[in-house]
Parts: structure tokens; C-alpha cells; sequence
């Protein structure tokens, strides 16, 4: 098992389950973007087009299914629960996320290993993942409110992000590299 892939499920997995401890017991999702989870459940519904054609392991099939499912259900918590819904400040979470899908798009057409539709698709979600954490950035930088739960959400998730963006770039230069080969 990759080294990366696994500090990155772990870390996401830490900040999914302070996020949900946060929204379960204190019933608020009070300095959380919607934007992000939103690009999150994207990423998340891209990258794990495999899981039911694809078997790799138990672990990762697991994984695929509990970030799935966390990433719906917190958009749906946000979204629709009562209670948590009324604690989302819709005013300040005023980043246009749509803008951050189209260049990861256009991305992982031109950057990729293979050009099929999955791999194109997973590609997006690794792009994509990089960047998801904007609108949560931008969101606290405007209301400056963070709570204990909040910031350890958004410090596990930024240590994703920089896991990420290592993984990033290791396959562009894995791809170099193999494409530097092949030339020889």
C-alpha cells in the first residue's frame, strides 16, 4: 500500500469524524463551508467510480464507502437537518466553488496517465481535492470565528491537502519520467 494514500485516508478520516462529532453533539455546523463538502462528495462520487466493478481489498473498499457516505451525509446534514441547517451562514460562504470544477477538469484531460474515462475521472478528483479546501479557507478568513472542533476539522483536512499535493507531484513526475523513457 502507498505511504501517501494511506497518511491521506487517515488524515481525511480524522477531519470527516471531528466534523461530524462537531455537527452530531453540538447539533451546529457553525464556520464549515458547504462549498467544500459539496466539492468534496465530487471528488469523492469521481474517484470511486470503480467500486463496484473493481475489487482491490477489503481496506479499500471500506474507505470508499465511508467517505462516500460521510461526505453525503454531512451535505445532506448541512442542507436539511433542522437544527444544523439554521447554524449555516450561507452569507459568508459565498465562494464560487463551480469555477474551481472546470480548470480541474481541463487538467486532467491534458495531464494524465491513461485516457479513459475512469482514469480521466480520478485524475479530476486528485486535482480537485487539492483545492476543495478554498471556500473552507475563505470562509474563516471572513468570519474569523473558529472553534476548537472547527479548527482541528480544518487543520487534519489541510494536512490532506498538503498530502495531496505531494501526491500531485509524484505521479507528474512518475508520468515524465515514464514518457522520458519511452523516448529513448
Amino acid at each position: 500500500m502507498n505511504v501517501f494514500r494511506l497518511a491521506g485516508d487517515m488524515t481525511h478520516l480524522i477531519s470527516v469524524l471531528v466534523l461530524l462529532l462537531k455537527i452530531h453533539t453540538i447539533k451546529s455546523c457553525a464556520g464549515v463551508s458547504l462549498k467544500t463538502q459539496e466539492l468534496y462528495a465530487l471528488v469523492f462520487s469521481t474517484r470511486y467510480l470503480d467500486i463496484f466493478t473493481d475489487f482491490t481489498s477489503l481496506y479499500n473498499t471500506v474507505m470508499k464507502l465511508i467517505f462516500l457516505g460521510s461526505s453525503f451525509s454531512i451535505v445532506w446534514y448541512m442542507r436539511h437537518h433542522k437544527l444544523v441547517q439554521r447554524s449555516y451562514d450561507k452569507d459568508h460562504d459565498t465562494f464560487r466553488h463551480q469555477f474551481l470544477v472546470l480548470p480541474c477538469l481541463i487538467l486532467a484531460l491534458l495531464i494524465h496517465e491513461q485516457f479513459t474515462f475512469k482514469e480521466v475521472m480520478w485524475t479530476f478528483s486528485i486535482y480537485l481535492e487539492a483545492v476543495a479546501i478554498l471556500p473552507q479557507l475563505v470562509l474563516l478568513q471572513r468570519t474569523r470565528n473558529i472553534d476548537n472542533l472547527t479548527g482541528q476539522y480544518v487543520f487534519f483536512l489541510g494536512l490532506d491537502v498538503r498530502i495531496c499535493a505531494d501526491i500531485i507531484v509524484c505521479r507528474f513526475l512518475l508520468l515524465l519520467h515514464q514518457q522520458l523513457e519511452e523516448q529513448r
